[in-house]
């Protein structure tokens, strides 16, 4: 009788972990190893839809410069997008 009631609230939880949970976890990794492989000439676009190149790279922030030669520096986190990788 009690296995009539966990049964339906472990299947719950194995379709929620393959459906939202895994899914998840894979496109973080994804976007990890590309911030992690970013290299000084890499054209990005971050998170707030800054459009740049990678001027200098450090450990956990990019020099990015943009189009009239100004010079930010961001965390390597705020990059959404790496446009010119292949």
């Amino acid at each position: 009788m009690a296995w009539a009631q966990i049964v339906p609230l472990i299947l719950m939880f194995v379709i929620f972990y393959f459906l939202l949970i895994r899914p998840q976890q894979k496109k973080q990794k994804k976007v990890q190893e590309m911030q992690s492989k970013l290299e000084k000439g890499d054209k990005i676009i971050t998170i707030g839809g800054l459009h740049g190149t990678v001027h200098a790279v450090d450990e956990g922030t990019l020099v990015i410069q943009v189009e009239d030669g100004t010079k930010l520096t961001y965390d390597r986190s705020a990059v959404r997008e790496v446009l010119n990788q292949d």
